[in-house]
């Protein structure tokens, strides 16, 4: 008798199983019909862009131009972020973004901009990174530093070019230029229009004897020098200006 009931029980069970399997389909199908709605109802038209950051070089009206290219036709929640960050990212002068939503209905565009260290090749600039973000200028600002080097180097040349001028901060002289050649040469102007070859080897040796012993006589003769040449082994030679006597 019991194994004759448990066969029936078998056989109740049976036709049950698909439909508890298809019970839990259908609520999972209307649960995630649910989500979508409610996605739907909250994924509204971006109205407002809010914009916020130094604005001396980019202009709110450039930035929300930037996020309407990628933004147009998507909601609050299917506009992808990351695509517009990278459209503000590419403005000249735009160093980091954040983006965020605000509900109902804006994005929030935070922007930190580049600070110009030098200027590059004559009419780029470039930041503390040797990193070039602006390109064509026709009128660079005159107070940066000219920097110039073969192609791929900018990073390489402003590494030289800070350590320098840290080296040189206090001296009182600056760097006005600086420039390695495609054989890997440097030299550089100071500030008062006296330049110094420092070569292709032992380019900090020979700097360090440029600001240990040559710049003394810099100081008290520098209307009188032309150039430093530091390309020698334990020395350096000085070509004064023209109608200056070699004292």
């Amino acid at each position: 008798m019991s194994r004759a009931s448990g066969t029936r029980r078998a056989r109740a069970s049976g036709p049950a199983r698909p439909r508890r399997l298809l019970r839990r389909l259908l609520g999972t199908a209307l649960m995630v019909v649910a989500f979508c709605g409610v996605l739907w109802a909250l994924d509204r038209p971006i109205r407002v862009v809010r914009v916020t950051g130094a604005f001396r070089h980019v202009s709110p009206y450039a930035v929300e131009r930037a996020v309407a290219r990628v933004a147009r036709g998507s909601g609050l929640i299917t506009v992808n972020l990351q695509r517009v960050r990278a459209a503000v990212a590419a403005l000249p002068w735009v160093a980091a973004v954040s983006v965020r939503r605000l509900w109902p209905d804006a994005l929030a565009v935070r922007i930190r901009t580049q600070t110009a260290v030098a200027c590059w090749d004559g009419h780029a600039l470039i930041n503390r990174a040797g990193t070039v973000f602006v390109r064509g200028l026709a009128d660079p600002p005159a107070a940066l530093a000219r920097l110039s080097g073969p192609p791929d180097s900018s990073r390489q040349v402003m590494r030289r070019y800070l350590a320098m001028r840290g080296r040189l901060a206090p001296t009182g002289f600056s760097i006005a230029a600086l420039t390695m050649s495609a054989r890997g040469a440097w030299k550089f102007t100071l500030n008062d229009g006296i330049r110094v070859r420092l070569g292709r080897s032992d380019v900090s040796v020979r700097f360090d004897r440029f600001v240990n012993i040559a710049l003394a006589i810099v100081r008290r003769r520098a209307s009188s020098i032309a150039y430093v040449d530091m390309r020698y082994m334990n020395g350096f030679a000085i070509g004064w200006r023209p109608g200056v006597p070699a004292v």
